[in-house]
This record gives structure tokens, sequence and C-alpha cells, in this order.
């Protein structure tokens, strides 16, 4: 099994900043991409920013500029620094990893998530 742990989040004004992380633990073999979502009220969840195990990453267009994502691949683990945070950004973020595990001796993958945390910006 693999458990995605998310911590950060919180409340803040507009014009501030956040910062998430996400550490992946279990039985790993090789954590493949990671990224992170986000699900505002009535709303679909959303592509927030990716990164792949080499660090090239991709970002909606919403949050190019202002929102950074990094990791650390020897900790299985992904970060998301939110700058200049506007009230729309206002979401359950959760993270999310493509991961490899080895079973009898064979690799198989699958997406895993976390439990989700809040982001709250105030105007």
């Amino acid at each position: 099994q693999v458990q995605l742990v998310e911590s950060g989040g919180g409340l803040v004004q507009a014009g501030g900043s956040l910062s998430l992380s996400c550490a992946a633990s279990g039985s790993i073999n090789r954590v493949n991409s990671m990224g992170w979502y986000r699900q505002a009220p009535g709303k679909q969840r959303e592509l927030v920013a990716v990164i792949t195990s080499g660090g090239s990453t991709n970002y909606a267009s919403s949050v190019k500029g202002r929102f950074t994502i990094s990791r650390d691949n020897a900790k299985n683990t992904v970060y998301l620094q939110m700058n200049s945070l506007k009230p729309e950004d206002t979401a359950v973020y959760y993270c999310n990893a493509f991961v490899t595990v080895l079973t009898d001796l064979r690799g198989y993958s699958y997406t895993y998530w976390g439990q989700g945390t809040q982001v709250t910006v105030s105007s």
C-alpha cells in the first residue's frame, strides 16, 4: 500500500503565500509524476501543477507565475509554493502521485491521492 500525507494549507489574506507538502510512503519502487489538484465547492477537480521524476513541470494557466511545484526525490515528497494568492484559489488541494510498486517481482503503476487540505484565501 502507498500513502500520501499532505501538510500545509490554511487561511490567508489575498496577496499572501502558503506552502503545501506531500510525502509518499509505503511499498514504493518508484515515484513517477507527482502533482497537485484542487476542487472548489460546486466545481470539478482541476490540475494545478505536475512535476515529473526528471523535474519537468506543467502548470494550469491560472496559477502560472504565482505557484511553484518542486520535489525531493530522495524523500518522495512534492511541494507547492503558492504566492500572490487570490480568493479564487480557495479550494481543497489534493496531492497526486503515479507510483510503481513491485508485486511478485513485477512492477505495476497506480495513481494515488492524498486526503486533501483546505486552502482559503480571504479578500
